[in-house]
């Protein structure tokens, strides 16, 4: 499937190169303080900070920079990681958060005011075997930037410089003039045999910046897929990759394109036979993406995740989606919903097409979680789109003027509560009823129907039957 490349992703051609003044300027003003106290708290100590990464990125192509990625520099003698925690602390506030982990003084801070700063040390990796996670020791700062994915994301603004001395951009692999030709490169010709998951970034890259991937680069990932490299990797991994994939839109990015992106360059079907784009899926996610209906979640399978998938495999026949969620590694009561979207989707348009009223469209709806109500949104006809959208809005949230104590009161009991539950809702939507006055009254009229129901003669045959 070929993926159209949307008009407004265009990248602008850097003019002219950012200094340290520009990065510290562009950053938010509580993300500001902090980098600037770990500047001076660096410089104190000798150290070298660099901005490193997405945000020089961001800063080279006029996008607003919101988090700092910052990578140290340790002196010679001292040991890996050894000043991180140590300069993040000096620069955080007593109410930010600082989380130090890993063997190389890694360390974020969560600011108070919201945003973070991530702080490393710099480092090189190494790949086992295919596939695998990478071994990682410490580094000079061309093998830090080396070590990234993409050209684009190798660059660093050093932050210590004396004031009055110029800073430039240190860019190893080309990746401004990647970015003014509108590529997207890997450094080396096995770097999608060493992180498939490469694969995943470069479609969210692509489609975010409006970047085509690098001859060299697309003939790399071909290579990485004639080779198996995917087959080493946990579906845990992939399923990690995907979730970041469904969350773009947060970043500015395209999900629908992206993974159109993926299925163009072949590596759907690389990670279960058979898996792809199908046709009819592409206008759903795109109406999803547009109605910014997932969002993101805090559990390793988020709400964003499974409605993108709702929407994708409901196009697929059922077994190729089960064996799709199976080798990503979603399993259980999760994978089920997933799976099942596509009846699930089918009954509830039938439901919403033969609805006559907004109580009718409340008992179509009003069962389906949220996800699923966003997945059946981007399948929905423009005409039932709207009935979901009021539902969603304005009926799906409504109170009844009414508990469970009144219904008991008017002398209801037992299921027909939960009966005249229903019926006071309906006629609520329906605006038969409006006020807690109306709502009482129609449940003593439902308890004076009950009562009159139970009192009436049971029919001369079935009293014969029950005579001995």
């Amino acid at each position: 499937m070929s993926a159209r490349r949307p008009e407004t992703r265009a990248v602008t051609s850097p003019k002219t190169m950012p200094t340290a003044a520009d990065a510290l300027a562009a950053l938010p003003e509580p993300t500001r303080a902090r980098v600037q106290r770990l500047a001076s708290a660096a410089r104190e100590r000798g150290l070298s900070l660099y901005l490193v990464g997405g945000p020089v990125r961001d800063l080279l192509i006029g996008r607003p920079l919101r988090d700092a990625d910052l990578s140290v520099a340790a002196p010679r003698d001292g040991a890996p990681g050894s000043e991180t925690e140590a300069l993040a602390r000096a620069a955080a506030r007593p109410d930010d958060r600082v989380v130090a982990h890993g063997r190389f003084g890694t360390v974020r801070i969560e600011l108070a005011e919201g945003g973070a700063i991530d702080l490393a040390t710099l480092r090189s990796e190494t790949y086992p075997t295919p596939g695998a996670l990478p071994h990682v020791a410490a580094g000079t700062l061309e093998q830090d930037l080396r070590r990234r994915d993409f050209t684009l994301n190798a660059l660093a603004l050093p932050l210590t410089a004396a004031p009055d001395s110029p800073s430039a951009v240190i860019d190893p692999g080309g990746g401004v003039a990647d970015l003014a030709a509108g590529e997207l490169r890997v450094f080396h010709a096995a770097s999608f045999r060493d992180d498939p998951t490469r694969a995943f970034r470069a479609a969210r890259f692509a489609a975010r910046f409006d970047l085509r991937l690098a001859r060299e680069s697309r003939s790399a990932l071909r290579s990485a897929l004639r080779g198996g490299a995917f087959g080493a990797v946990s579906g845990e991994r992939f399923a990690a990759e995907l979730e970041k994939l469904f969350a773009e839109g947060d970043a500015g990015g395209d999900p629908a394109r992206a993974l159109a992106l993926l299925d163009e360059w072949h590596v759907l079907p690389a990670l279960e036979p058979g898996l792809s784009l199908p046709r009819a899926a592409l206008a759903p996610l795109r109406r999803l993406g547009r109605a910014g209906a997932a969002h993101r979640g805090q559990t390793p399978m988020n709400s964003a995740t499974k409605t993108w998938l709702m929407v994708w495999l409901a196009a697929l026949p059922a077994p190729l989606a089960r064996r799709a969620l199976a080798r990503l590694a979603i399993r259980g009561a999760v994978a089920t919903r997933i799976a099942s979207f596509a009846r699930t989707r089918d009954v509830a348009l039938r439901a919403l097409a033969s609805a006559r009223g907004r109580a009718a469209i409340d008992a179509a709806l009003r069962a389906l979680p949220t996800e699923e109500l966003a997945a059946l949104r981007a399948w929905a006809p423009s005409s039932e789109q709207r009935r979901i959208d009021r539902h969603a809005a304005e009926d799906r949230a409504l109170v009844l003027p009414v508990t469970g104590d009144d219904l008991v009161a008017a002398g209801l009991a037992g299921p027909e509560i939960g009966r005249a539950l229903v019926r006071i809702r309906a006629a609520l939507l329906d605006r038969a009823i409006a006020t807690r006055d109306e709502a009482l009254l129609l449940a003593r009229e439902l308890a004076a129907g009950a009562r009159r129901a139970q009192a009436k003669p049971a029919p001369r045959a079935a009293q014969r039957r029950r005579k001995p």
